[in-house]
C-alpha cells in the first residue's frame, strides 16, 4: 500500500521541493539555480516512482528547455549518443538469448554437472554461477527472470512438508539476485550505470575500454561473489536435500530442450564476435601496439560493435524460410524505458555540469575536507550512494550522483576516475529493498522472502560491498 501513496504525495512535494530550492538565497548563477530546482523535482519523481523513470527524465530536460537553459538540440542531442547505441546492441543480444532459449540452455548444462548435484549448497553454486556469469554479458532482470522457474521447481523438491525449511527458499532466491547484481558490475554492458559512468569520465577526458573496466571491476566481484556464497553457505548449512530427487528434475528439464536450434547457433556466434571485439583493442593496448589499439578503437569503437551484432541478428537466417535470428517485434520488446531514462538522464547531468552547479556544490563539500580526509570522504561517498539506491534505481542514482562527485574531485584535484568508478560500482550493490534493483524484485515477487530476511541478509551485503569497493578503490589509488 505504502507504494501507492508515493505517487500522489509527489505530485505535491516535488514542485514543493523545486520552488523552495530555486527560492532559497544560494549563491548560484541563475541557470545553475534552475537545474539545481529540476535536478531536486526529477530526484523525487525518481524515488518516488511517480511516472516511469525514463519520462521523468525527459520531463527535466523539457523544463531545462522551456526555462532557455539550453536549446532543443543541444538539450536532446543525448538520445542520438554512441553509447545509447551500445544500450541498443546488447538488449537486441540480450533478446536474442532469450528468445531462442539459449540462456536456458547454457543454465541447464551448467547445472547437469554432477558436481552442483550433491548438497543444497552446490545446487545454489550452480544457479549462482549462471547468474554471476549471464549477468556480465546480458540484462540482470532477463537472467532472474529466466532462472526463477527452475529455481523454485528445485526448491519444491527440496522443501519437505514434514519439516519445512523456511530459511532455504528465502536465501536461495536472494542468493541468485545478488550474484546477478554482483556479476553485472563486471563489464561495461553489463549494468546500466557502468555506462553512465564510462560517458561522464569520457566528458571529463578519461577513456576507459572494454577490457580495462573488467581488470578493474573483476577482483571487486570476485571478492564479492565469494562473501555472497560464505554467507549463503551458512544460512544452508543443516538444509534436508535428496540428491536423486533433483537429478531427476535437472534431467527431465534437459530433456524438454530440444535439439540446438540454427537461431541459438546464429546467437552464440554474434555474442562470441561481439565479445572478442570489444575485448581485442584492450589487449592490442595490454601487447603495447598502441597504434593498432588507437585504429580499433577509432574505426571500431564498443557501440559499433555492438550494433554490428545487432544487425547481424537481423540478418542471420534462423530456418528455411530466411526468417531472421531476430524480428521487428523484438525491437519492441527491449527496454526502451532504461534506454531513454539513460539519454534524458545523461543530458540533465550535462547541464549539471556545463552550468557550474556541479563545481559550486563540489566546492562546498570540498571546503569542509583537508586532504588527509579524501579516504574518508572517497568511503562516505561509496556508503551513500549504495544506502540512496535502495529507494531508487541504480540509473537513476547514478545519472544525479555522478556529476556532482565530480565537482567534488574537480574542487580536490583528485584524480577522479577511480572514485568515480567506485561510486558507479556501489549504486549496483544494494542488497536490502524489493525496489532497489530488479534481481531483487523479482525474486520478492516470488512471495517466498519474507521482507526482513532480504532487509538483514542485504544489510550484511551492503555492508561488504561497501568495505571491498573502497579497499579497492584504496589500492588502485596507492592510498
Amino acid at each position: 500500500m505504502m507504494i501507492f501513496q508515493r505517487k500522489p504525495i509527489a505530485w505535491i512535494l516535488a514542485p514543493l521541493a523545486a520552488i523552495l530550492v530555486y527560492t532559497l538565497p544560494l549563491n548560484l548563477e541563475t541557470s545553475a539555480h534552475q537545474v539545481a530546482a529540476i535536478m531536486i523535482f526529477c530526484l523525487i519523481f525518481w524515488i518516488t516512482e511517480a511516472v516511469p523513470l525514463s519520462i521523468t527524465a525527459l520531463m527535466g530536460v523539457s523544463m531545462a528547455v522551456l526555462l532557455g537553459i539550453g536549446d532543443m538540440q543541444t538539450a536532446f542531442t543525448s538520445l542520438g549518443h554512441p553509447i545509447i547505441m551500445l544500450f541498443i546492441g546488447s538488449f537486441l543480444l540480450s533478446r536474442a538469448m532469450t528468445r531462442h532459449g539459449l540462456d536456458k540452455r547454457i543454465a541447464l548444462i551448467v547445472l547437469s554437472f554432477p558436481f552442483f548435484q550433491k548438497s543444497v549448497f552446490r545446487v545454489f553454486l550452480g544457479f549462482s554461477l549462471v547468474s554471476f556469469v549471464l549477468s556480465m554479458w546480458i540484462s540482470n532482470s532477463v537472467t532472474i527472470a529466466m532462472l526463477l522457474p527452475l529455481m523454485l521447481g528445485v526448491i519444491s523438491l527440496i522443501q519437505t512438508a514434514e519439516s519445512p525449511d523456511r530459511n532455504m527458499p528465502a536465501f536461495m532466491l536472494l542468493g541468485i539476485a545478488y550474484s546477478a547484481s554482483i556479476g553485472g558490475i563486471s563489464t561495461i554492458i553489463g549494468s546500466p550505470p557502468n555506462l553512465i559512468g564510462v560517458q561522464y569520465l569520457n566528458l571529463e577526458g578519461i577513456q576507459i575500454d572494454f577490457l580495462q573496466w573488467m581488470v578493474l571491476a573483476l577482483p571487486i566481484s570476485l571478492c564479492m561473489y565469494g562473501f555472497l556464497l560464505f554467507y549463503i553457505r551458512r544460512k544452508l548449512k543443516h538444509c534436508p536435500f535428496n540428491a536423486d530427487s533433483i537429478k531427476n528434475y535437472l534431467d527431465q528439464n534437459a530433456g524438454k530442450l530440444k535439439k540446438i536450434s540454427k537461431g541459438e547457433r546464429n546467437t552464440l556466434f554474434v555474442f562470441v564476435l561481439a565479445v572478442c571485439l570489444w575485448l581485442l583493442p584492450g589487449i592490442l593496448n595490454l601487447l603495447g601496439l598502441h597504434e593498432a589499439y588507437s585504429v580499433l578503437s577509432k574505426y571500431l569503437p564498443e557501440s559499433l560493435v555492438a550494433m554490428i551484432a545487432a544487425i547481424l541478428l537481423f540478418l542471420l537466417p534462423s530456418d528455411k524460410q530466411f526468417t531472421g535470428t531476430l524480428l521487428s517485434e523484438d525491437l519492441r520488446m527491449i527496454d526502451w524505458d532504461t534506454i531513454l531514462l539513460f539519454g534524458g538522464g545523461l543530458a540533465l547531468g550535462t547541464l549539471v555540469i556545463d552550468t557550474g552547479l556541479a563545481i559550486v556544490i563540489g566546492e562546498s563539500i570540498a571546503n569542509s575536507v583537508s586532504a588527509g580526509n579524501i579516504p574518508l570522504l572517497i568511503f562516505f561517498l561509496i556508503v551513500g550512494i549504495l544506502f540512496m539506491t535502495e529507494i531508487s534505481s541504480n540509473t537513476a542514482i547514478a545519472i544525479t550522483f555522478v556529476p556532482i562527485v565530480i565537482g567534488i574531485l574537480t574542487t580536490l584535484q583528485v584524480p577522479m576516475l577511480y572514485p568515480v568508478f567506485g561510486i558507479v560500482l556501489a549504486s549496483s550493490f544494494a542488497f536490502m529493498m524489493p525496489v532497489a534493483t530488479p534481481p531483487n524484485a523479482i525474486v520478492y515477487g516470488s512471495g517466498m522472502i519474507p521482507l526482513n530476511k532480504m532487509l538483514k541478509a542485504g544489510f550484511w551485503l551492503n555492508i561488504a560491498g561497501a568495505l571491498f569497493i573502497f579497499l579497492w578503490m584504496m589500492v588502485y589509488m596507492n592510498i
